[in-house]
């Protein structure tokens, strides 16, 4: 009797690769259901954070635009994960010296993730994940 496994005559590697195109404009999302729902929550998230106040522009200021822009999340097998909607300022019409005196990104670093971790785990901290969703909103801008 032959104990070894029979393997076929050909072997094929299959895989599939999802495109999923982002809209480029506003009326291109509106003509989808998922991205209407991405939008919404984006507006209603704005709104509840009072993320503007409307004023009258003064003569000498540089009024800066606004554009939604629209990105599909993938999971790591390619599957669709959310649909993820951003306001963003036309930033790049601003004038140093004029609109912005300096940026500033805040960002984690490494080392501070890590000592949080083990924080926790010295503790016996349960593991929790977060989505900071318009973290950029918590902040206080004075221009």
């Amino acid at each position: 009797m032959d104990d070894t496994i029979p393997y076929p005559s050909r072997t094929c590697l299959t895989t599939t690769v999802h495109t999923s195109e982002n809209p480029t404009s506003c009326a291109a999302a509106l003509k989808h259901s998922e991205w209407q729902d991405a939008l919404q929550q984006e507006f209603r998230v704005l709104l509840q954070n009072h993320a503007w106040s409307l004023v009258p522009p003064h003569p000498s200021t540089n009024i800066l635009g606004c554009r939604w822009v629209y990105r599909t999340k993938l999971r790591a097998d390619g599957s669709i994960e959310r649909r993820k909607v951003r306001l963003v300022a036309k930033g790049y019409n601003q004038q140093s010296g004029v609109d912005f005196q300096e940026t500033f990104s805040p960002v984690v670093k490494a080392p501070t993730i890590r000592l949080i971790v083990s924080i926790a785990v010295a503790r016996g901290w349960p593991p929790r994940q977060i989505d900071n969703q318009n973290a950029f909103l918590h902040g206080t801008l004075h221009d």
